[in-house]
């Protein structure tokens, strides 16, 4: 297993996308977006048939689009994460009563 650091892997996702022409053009924010929610949904359907390796590909696939968007910005996503996590521990049982 090959541990990398979260911004080594946008970098490299996006670079791989450079590579492949998905970057040849200029692609607005709400189109990366987009492809996110498109292999989010593509997890779903997997999981509903029970197929758990073709789940696991798109929960990956979720996780290259958002490395790629990420790399694409110059985003410090591994910073904001755990900055994100720290104001989550101190938020209150189910903030705001939230069913889900």
């Amino acid at each position: 297993m090959i541990n990398k650091p979260i911004n080594q892997l946008c970098e490299e996702a996006y670079e791989i996308a450079k590579s492949k022409g998905w970057h040849d053009e200029p692609r607005e924010t709400g189109t990366l977006l987009a492809l996110i929610h498109s292999e989010v949904s593509e997890a779903l359907e997997a999981d509903r048939k029970g197929n758990q390796e073709n789940f696991e590909e798109e929960l990956a696939d979720v996780c290259i689009r958002i490395f790629d968007l990420c790399g694409s910005k110059n985003i410090d996503l591994e910073d904001a994460i755990h900055t994100k996590m720290e104001r989550n521990k101190g938020r209150s049982y189910k903030h705001g009563n939230k069913a889900y």
